[in-house]
């Protein structure tokens, strides 16, 4: 049997797509349009220019950069 629940950042993302009307993708693309920039730079780009919340800011930031390898 497998467990595929979604762990980590990208459980969020049902909930951040719902709350701010865009697809993870478009976040990522703002993340990656910030580049380069320290995690904590990332963060603060999403929620002080898009107003996401921190968390979810965060979790769309550490995937990005997990999936970039950055």
């Amino acid at each position: 049997m497998t467990d595929d629940t979604v762990k980590g950042p990208a459980s969020y993302f049902p909930s951040i797509e719902k709350k701010y009307g865009q697809p993870i993708s478009h976040w990522q693309q703002v993340v990656r349009h910030a580049y380069p920039a320290r995690h904590m730079e990332l963060v603060a780009v999403l929620k002080d220019t898009h107003g996401l919340g921190y968390g979810h800011a965060n979790a769309v930031v550490a995937h990005t950069l997990a999936q970039d390898a950055l």
